[in-house]
């Protein structure tokens, strides 16, 4: 019998850890798990490693705090993307509210294929840098 190991979440690296955490909860619709949420206001929020979940619970991303962190300049070669999401949703319509979420919470968009019939897609960075990919599929 061989034994598998199972992904349990993908880990991004980032100077502002509940800055990120957000971007992706507000663009994907993910919670955090138990004890990662926000502190109250007007409490320090030191966090330097926080994970969300989608709603059956399973983790999803997880988020490390790190000092630097070198944004990719993907299409260009002199730091490449490393890793990087695919988000895939069903409409050319759901891609275009999905591009305009991402900007209005910060993303920047890299790359602009909608007018591929066979697969549209945008390309946007994160607001730590990592590129990421949403597409009609």
């Amino acid at each position: 019998m061989t034994t598998y190991p199972r992904l349990l979440q993908t880990v991004l690296d980032t100077t502002d850890v509940r800055g990120l955490a957000e971007f992706y909860r507000e663009l994907l619709g993910l919670t955090y798990r138990s004890g990662d949420e926000p502190p109250a206001a007007g409490e320090p929020d030191d966090a330097d490693w926080l994970v969300l979940r989608a709603d059956d619970g399973t983790r999803q991303l997880a988020f490390q705090g790190t000092e630097v962190v070198h944004r990719s300049t993907w299409p260009e070669p002199d730091v490449p993307m490393q890793l990087h999401l695919d988000l895939t949703v069903a409409t050319v319509a759901e891609l275009e509210e999905v591009r305009e979420r991402a900007l209005a919470l910060g993303a920047t968009p890299l790359l602009d294929r909608t007018d591929d019939p066979d697969e549209p897609l945008h390309v946007l960075a994160d607001p730590a840098g990592h590129p990421f990919c949403v597409f009609v599929a």
